[in-house]
């Protein structure tokens, strides 16, 4: 799936959108250069999972914990050096646990992830700084076309 937003408050509700649709055990890898809109499109999945916290980048905490409708492990996994950082994390009790998991940089330790892991690739636009250009693979879920 492709999707086009003009602004941050877009990428927000389309984040709610999608976000609506996810279930305990779901992991959506973010992926996307540095402003590309990961945190920001986070925000809306968060809202749509009940998250009344204020959503940060948790670049320097590496995994930031909300408590909404169900547990939010917001990784951000930029400065690991790969798998092994990332078991010794402790990631696999969140992965496979009873919440959903975003992870920004996700590129980086794709391999550690489960194979039905939801891709989401941010762009910033070519013809606006504050537009990006959203692709979705591997969604799991029929219908995404009626509102929920």
């Amino acid at each position: 799936m492709k999707f086009h937003t003009t602004s941050a408050d877009q990428t927000i509700a389309l984040g709610k959108r999608l976000g609506s649709f996810l279930k305990k055990g779901d992991v959506v890898a973010l992926q996307g250069s540095l402003a590309a809109g990961k945190t920001t499109i986070t925000k809306g999945f968060a809202q749509a999972l009940g998250v009344a916290d204020t959503i940060t980048s948790p670049t320097f905490c590496l995994i930031s914990e909300y408590q909404g409708k169900m547990p939010l492990y917001h990784f951000d996994v930029y400065r690991l050096q790969g798998a092994d950082d990332f078991a010794n994390l402790g990631a696999e009790d969140m992965i496979y646990g009873d919440g959903v998991c975003m992870l920004e940089w996700s590129e980086k330790i794709m391999d550690e992830l489960p194979k039905k892991t939801i891709i989401v690739r941010l762009e910033v636009a070519q013809d606006d700084a504050n537009a990006r250009d959203i692709f979705v693979e591997n969604w799991p879920y029929e219908n995404f076309g009626e509102e929920k």
